[in-house]
């Protein structure tokens, strides 16, 4: 009997990338569509709907200035359960999707919060963003202050921008709840608020040593760090396989949306993606309402070689599993030919299963020979 392999594994020079061409088309059919739906919307509603007013939920429909986000989803093979990988980041990317001028923005920091007041305080300090920050917060004043859910959303409708610092940003989610973690698009960006120095020998004292003691970075060095992550785009992950980042506007050109896809993905799978392109499954971008468009689809399904299965190591395992059922529930004595007909009756019921398998697997493959024939055509 032949060995009949599922798959062939591709060779270890494949590059894994995006093609810029496919995915300057998908971004261009996808903001055709939701400007388009956009438009169909407001023109049969002349009326404004007071249940879509702006709330916590709602606030994950649109940014502050009502535009429509893109979104980029990407699958993994195997899960994601790494600690390290799981923890929130930023991606930056050549179009910011902060563009407004009059964003109001609340910084969380470790305490003391009053050593980062002083730095924003100062003159030094870059006047355009001192005008936009309207409230700094220590996080034992956030513990403290926003215990109830109507205080935490009152404080979620007053800004349009979380930033937070990086050495407190895995504990916010216990504190501030559901109502910020629901609304994606207000979800803390990680600043980086005080630099610890941890590639230098530490000269402070060990009473220093500890969270929230290291001294806040120079007007000029914190500004710098602020504005890096308003250009950027936050990286909140769940253990799993589904990875979602917003990536773009309704609003963006094509060619914007396309290199903010590349960026994003490139550092994606770089950062938080165990054994990089070859644990990716698929990569689509969405619009809130619309249909998820592909741009990458892997041709395997594992990503190590071990992983793949033969139909006929599949075929013995099965026979050999079945052989020591029969040995471990002999068949019943009652007649003389009782356990010759059960026996033949258990092997016709084998030969049918094997037969159906191989023809349920090659429809299976036939299947997705044609989805990968259709997602990786000329046309999208």
């Amino acid at each position: 009997m032949t060995t009949a392999v599922i798959s062939h594994k591709r060779p270890e020079g494949t590059p894994y990338q995006l093609d810029p061409d496919k995915t300057l088309k998908a971004s261009q059919g996808l903001l055709q569509h939701v400007q388009a739906e956009t438009k169909r919307l407001q023109e049969e509603s002349s009326k404004r709907n007071l249940l879509a007013a702006k709330t916590s939920d709602s606030e994950d429909e649109a940014d502050s200035n009502g535009d429509k986000p893109i979104w980029l989803t990407l699958t993994t093979k195997q899960h994601i359960v790494d600690q390290k990988r799981l923890k929130p980041s930023k991606i930056s990317v050549p179009h910011s999707l902060n563009k407004s001028s009059d964003l109001r923005i609340c910084l969380i920091v470790a305490d003391p919060q009053r050593a980062v007041k002083n730095v924003v305080a100062d003159p030094a300090f870059p006047e355009h963003l001192k005008s936009r920050i309207n409230r700094i917060i220590g996080f034992t004043k956030l513990k403290a202050r926003y215990k109830t859910f109507e205080s935490r959303r009152q404080l979620l409708s007053e800004h349009d921008i979380f930033l937070a610092d990086e050495r407190i940003v895995t504990r916010l989610p216990g504190v501030l709840g559901k109502v910020f973690y629901k609304a994606t698009t207000k979800r803390p960006i990680p600043t980086v608020v005080a630099h610890t120095e941890k590639d230098k020998k530490d000269q402070r004292p060990k009473s220093a040593k500890k969270e929230g003691a290291a001294p806040p970075s120079s007007p000029t060095v914190l500004g710098k760090e602020i504005e890096k992550a308003l250009d950027a785009v936050p990286v909140h992950l769940r253990p799993g396989v589904l990875v979602a980042v917003r990536v773009g506007l309704a609003s963006f050109k094509p060619e914007q949306l396309s290199e903010n896809i590349s960026a994003v993905v490139q550092k994606l799978i770089e950062k938080h993606v165990v054994k990089g392109w070859r644990n990716v499954r698929g990569i689509h971008i969405k619009g809130q309402s619309s249909v998820a468009v592909p741009i990458w689809s892997a041709d395997e399904l594992w990503t190590e070689s071990e992983d793949i299965t033969t139909l006929e190591d599949a075929q013995e395992e099965d026979d050999g599993e079945q052989g020591q059922k029969r040995k471990r529930n002999p068949s019943t004595t009652k007649g003389p030919q009782a356990g010759a007909r059960k026996k033949t009756k258990v092997e016709n019921g084998s030969d049918k299963k094997s037969a159906a398998d191989r023809e349920l697997a090659q429809v299976r493959k036939s299947k997705l020979a044609a989805q990968k024939a259709q997602i990786f055509g000329e046309e999208i």
